[in-house]
Parts: C-alpha cells; structure tokens; sequence
C-alpha cells in the first residue's frame, strides 16, 4: 500500500473483517499469536461511559517539528496477522488501527509512504536490514528491545482492569476494599504480581488462561477478573461475554508491572524519524484525529 500526501494510491474500500484478539496482555504480545473472537472497528456511537480515549501526550511538552526536507518516503513494516491492530483485508491489503495510525502520520507529515506486512519475528531484522524505516505492529518498548531499537513515545498503553458482573455490588476496587474478595487471574502473568504485591488480604484464584478466568466470573465462582483491559474491552463487547460484566475502577498503569507502553519502531540513533513521529502523533492527538480512530476500533474503552 501506498500513500501519497494522504492519498492511498491503490484505492479501493476496505472492507474490515471480523477481528481475531489475542486474550493476554499485549506487552508481551511477542510470546503467543492472537486467539479468541473479537468484533471488527465498530462506527457504533458507544455509550457515553464507554467512551473514555486515553491522552499519553502532555500539552505542556509540546515536540517541535523537525526538519522534514530530507525524508521523502517512510517505508512501514507491520505484521500480517494481529487484528484489530493489523492484517490483511479481504484485497490483501494491510489494514488495522496501526495501518490507519501509520495512514494518518503520513498525512500530518505529507510524506509518501509505503506499508509492507511480514511475520512479526522478522519485523526487527528486516529494519535493521534496511528493508524498511519504521515498525509499527503493537511492539512494547522494554529494555530489551531498546537495545536493539528506537521508540517513538507511545501512541497506546496496555492497562490492567477489574471486571465484575453487573449484579454487583462491588464499586470500590482499592486494596483495602477488597479484603476477602475471590478475584480471578490468569496465573503466572504481570496481572497475579501485581495482586500479590499490592491487595494481599485478597482471594487470588489463578486459573491456567483468560478463557477460564472469564468463564469463572461469568458462573459466579470468584467476584472480580483481573486482567488485560484491551483484551477484556473486546470480550465486554462480544458475544462471549453475552453482556455479564462491566469495568470496575479505573486503569492500572505501572509501568513495572505493564511496560512502558507501545511506540513506533525506528533504527538506533534515528532521532530524526523519531521525532517526527512524535510531532505527528502530538498533533493528531491535538485536533481530536487520533480520538476518532481510537473510537473506531474500541467501542468499549479499555481505560
């Protein structure tokens, strides 16, 4: 695919599929491919307690825009099959919130760009190869990728939430509130760390993936799901879930326990495409562009 001061210059619509959704915390997105149904980007007004966007950009920090004049085309790399985030429609072409992202930073920069999709371990290699300048497939900025690579800020985060059913009475999801409350976790992730270090006079019931976790709470086995707000918000919003449970609270974001965030790939010491995208996603987020696609894709907001 191929864009040209926004244009897309293959044209033809693309016709967004039903999305597959991996049930696991996306900062580790590398381990597991995707599993379990999702529903494609919705263009459903959600309601109004669901619509909550996340802001990961301060307006205090505005980046300045570099000088563009030497970049005259960005070659983006994204994987072949993580939807909602990328995959191949039904022409083939790349589509998904980081090809629309990656759509929209060409726009705002009025550079052409290209997108090419391949396996998602290959991604890295292939830029430090040179066969691409930027990665953006829902790549978690740890500290070990960052020896190897550079990060644009992030444009997404992976929260952990509280789901309970909604004939609870449960409101108050501090530690202290939950003193002796069953809470369902998928074992041996970041999510059971984190309860086991901050709601220790909790229940914990960990249980082997996010398929039994959920089924538990919809039975009525454990009063609260702990767990990826991303992968939850799409199973709220599904069928599976068959309109059970709700959030309860807001978003965890330690970092230490949920990474750093998602950004756009880039070589080391790339700091000039680095920073544009920084001042394209800025900007995006700035006049609402960004709010609108994140909509799109999330109909229930994992924040």
């Amino acid at each position: 695919m191929i864009w040209m001061g926004g244009q897309n210059l293959r044209g033809g619509a693309v016709v967004i599929i039903a999305a597959v959704l991996a049930a696991m915390n996306f900062a580790v997105h590398a381990q597991t491919p995707p599993q379990g149904a999702s529903p494609a980007p919705s263009t459903v007004t959600p309601p109004a307690d669901t619509m909550a966007v996340p802001g990961f950009w301060d307006p205090r920090r505005r980046p300045e825009r570099p000088d563009l004049s030497r970049i005259n085309i960005i070659r983006f790399l994204t994987e072949t099959d993580y939807p909602p985030f990328n995959y191949a429609g039904p022409d083939g072409a790349p589509t998904g919130f980081n090809v629309d992202l990656a759509r929209l930073i060409c726009e705002e920069l009025k550079v052409a760009c290209t997108v090419q999709m391949r396996r998602f371990d290959t991604l890295i290699s292939s830029l430090n190869s040179n066969n691409g300048d930027a990665v953006i497939a829902s790549m978690a900025a740890t500290p070990e990728m960052r020896t190897r690579v550079d990060f644009s800020d992030p444009y997404y985060r992976t929260p952990a939430r509280f789901v309970a059913r909604r004939d609870s009475a449960i409101e108050d999801v501090r530690p202290e509130a939950l003193e002796g409350k069953k809470i369902a976790v998928v074992g041996g992730t970041a999510h059971e760390a984190y309860l086991k270090t901050l709601f220790t006079e909790a229940e914990l019931h960990p249980y082997p993936d996010a398929d039994a976790a959920r089924f538990a709470l919809k039975r009525g086995d454990v009063d609260l799901l702990f767990g990826d707000g991303v992968s939850l918000a799409f199973w709220l919003n599904g069928t599976d879930s068959m309109n059970c449970c709700a959030f309860k609270g807001g978003p965890y974001l330690e970092s230490r326990f949920f990474g750093e965030g998602v950004g756009i790939v880039v070589r080391r010491g790339n700091d000039l495409l680095r920073q544009a995208f920084n001042w394209a996603l800025f900007r995006l987020w700035e006049k609402g562009r960004f709010t609108d696609l994140w909509l799109r894709y999330f109909p229930v907001s994992p924040f």
